[in-house]
């Protein structure tokens, strides 16, 4: 029996808005009909988040389509390079058959950094012959984001394989290379890489799209470049998709893409333009199998209120309405629990840093980037070890490998988290996951890793006094809680970051970057200090000529 939605129909490719009603039979659009009046309620089609890390979010696939949905999302890009570092082919294989098991329109990429770089120790490596693999199976659809731009720029083999396996298989190729200019940027692009969601300057991303490239303007939990890059808006809205990358459980119950389109409009930019960035350039770019409200498509589309705070009232995908009148019609399901964690205990002793020279490298943290940056700064004479000094900020920072208890914690130090006390600790570290920490003392930082190994993955807070965590018991980066349930824990545990003296708004994410060696500038992995401008490990210590 076919079903019939009426509102005011918003064609977002004639550019045009007209009174009508959707007919659905099966899960395609059988008919639109024009009607005699105007409605106080408008169909539009839905959003695509289009490049998302799903794992960010601390839930599963299903989990994050329930709440996604809420927000008028019905379809998302997905790289499972987080779970792909920890278990591999069969992290991925995971997701994929998780998400089969929501309505929702997941398309997965095959990882193309597994690890980041040869610099670290990962959970699994997916090589070229893997990529090949992977591409074959259903639900994945593209090469996600090349991490190894030096590999690009310099043509490594195994770089260069895993691109022409997937340009073989004829689908898109995504980028990831912040900062890459000129010449360099010119032989990353010529390699058939077509996307990029890293520009913090509206002048790379000019420079980008003149090289054919579509920029992805990013709003997540720790990388905003929203108000940056929005002004390309207003002349290549063919060359932009919007995406969050990484979203925390708390930032998506607040709201996903919608969010981005009210601000776009709010600015004054073109209602069409602005909704085919929030949907028809992803799905033509990656060949989404999502409905754009033709006859023929499949039936996803939103009903909203307005076309100014976009409201939304029902959310239809493949014509079924998983999301009306406040409640979400996907059904939570039973969830694997999939793993790696070595049994390891420390003890605050492999904490200790032993001054080697007076001059020592730190890692400088910014609020709402991933990029860090460095500075050297001077100890004073007569001190044999190096302690955290809370008064000026300087904490220390450590990397406990994960899969292999023989390999020793990496210690540096960080400023920009704040905090006076205690420590605060994550298995959700990119790329790698190991567990990461920062803290004032070395047995408040070593209690806190404890608390992480023995609860298989987390994240948690050392208050000084108790410890406050939240279980990621899937690969120790994902619950199988709601997101509402899991945000709401999440943001008791910055709120204990806060009052600890942390004034990041997001400081576990911030934190889950700082080992990441793909992003410039001064980042810490199991094996050390890492130069990622150098692309090379770094002494803590500045040695005497």
């Amino acid at each position: 029996m076919a079903q019939q939605v009426e509102g005011n129909i918003v064609d977002i490719i004639q550019g045009r808005i007209q009174p009508g009603r959707v007919v659905i039979e099966g899960n395609r659009i059988a008919a639109i009909e024009g009607m005699s009046h105007k409605y106080n309620r408008y169909i539009i089609p839905g959003f695509v988040d289009a490049h998302v890390h799903v794992e960010s979010s601390m839930v599963t696939p299903v989990e994050f389509s329930r709440m996604a949905v809420r927000h008028g999302t019905v379809a998302a890009v997905s790289d499972p390079h987080e779970i792909a570092n920890v278990l591999g082919e069969e992290g991925i294989k995971f997701m994929v058959e998780n998400g089969k098991k929501t309505p929702f329109k997941f398309l997965f990429g095959a990882p193309s950094c597994v690890p980041a770089t040869p610099f670290e120790t990962a959970g699994a490596v997916i090589d070229a012959s893997a990529i090949r693999k992977i591409l074959g199976m259903e639900g994945i659809g593209f090469l996600a984001e090349m991490m190894n731009f030096p590999g690009v720029v310099n043509g490594d083999p195994e770089v260069m394989e895993k691109i022409r396996v997937a340009h073989a298989k004829n689908v898109p190729v995504d980028g990831h290379a912040p900062g890459l200019r000129g010449e360099r940027l010119k032989k990353y692009v010529n390699a058939g890489i077509t996307t990029d969601h890293e520009c913090s300057s509206r002048e790379e991303a000019l420079e980008k799209i003149e090289l054919g490239m579509k920029i992805l303007i990013r709003e997540g939990s720790a990388a905003r470049n929203f108000e940056e890059l929005i002004p390309l808006m207003e002349s290549f809205p063919e060359s932009l998709m919007f995406c969050t990358d990484d979203s925390h459980p708390d930032t998506l119950a607040k709201g996903h893409i919608n969010q981005l389109v009210m601000r776009a409009i709010s600015l004054g930019y073109d209602l069409f333009d602005v909704l085919r960035v929030a949907s028809f350039n992803a799905v033509k770019h990656y060949g989404l199998n999502m409905g754009l409200l033709k006859v023929g498509d499949p039936a996803d589309f939103i009903v909203v209120q307005d076309l100014k705070d976009f409201r939304i009232l029902d959310t239809y995908i493949d014509g079924v309405r998983v999301y009306g009148e406040g409640d979400v019609h996907i059904s939570p399901v039973e969830t694997e629990l999939k793993n790696a964690f070595t049994d390891r205990s420390v003890t605050p002793s492999e904490f200790r840093v032993m001054k080697q020279s007076n001059r020592m490298h730190v890692i400088q943290a910014k609020d709402g980037e991933l990029i860090t940056q460095r500075t050297l700064i001077t100890l004073k004479d007569g001190e044999k070890e190096v302690h955290s000094d809370p008064d000026h900020d300087l904490l220390k920072i450590s990397v406990i490998n994960r899969y292999d208890p023989e390999i020793k914690p990496s210690v540096g130090f960080v400023s920009g988290f704040g905090i006076r006390h205690g420590a605060m600790a994550s298995s959700i570290a990119h790329d790698s996951h190991h567990v990461v920490c920062v803290g004032v003392s070395d047995r408040h930082i070593a209690e806190t890793v404890r608390w992480i190994f023995s609860n298989r993955g987390g994240i948690a807070v050392h208050d000084g006094n108790t410890i406050s965590g939240l279980p990621l018991p899937i690969a120790g980066l994902m619950t199988g809680d709601p997101v509402k349930m899991t945000g709401e824990r999440y943001l008791e545990l910055t709120r204990i970051a806060g009052n600890m003296g942390s004034s990041l708004q997001a400081p576990f994410m911030t934190l889950s970057f700082m080992s990441l060696l793909v992003i410039p500038s001064l980042k810490i992995g199991d094996r050390g200090l890492f130069d990622v401008d150098a692309f090379s490990f770094t002494p803590l210590f500045e040695q005497h000529v």
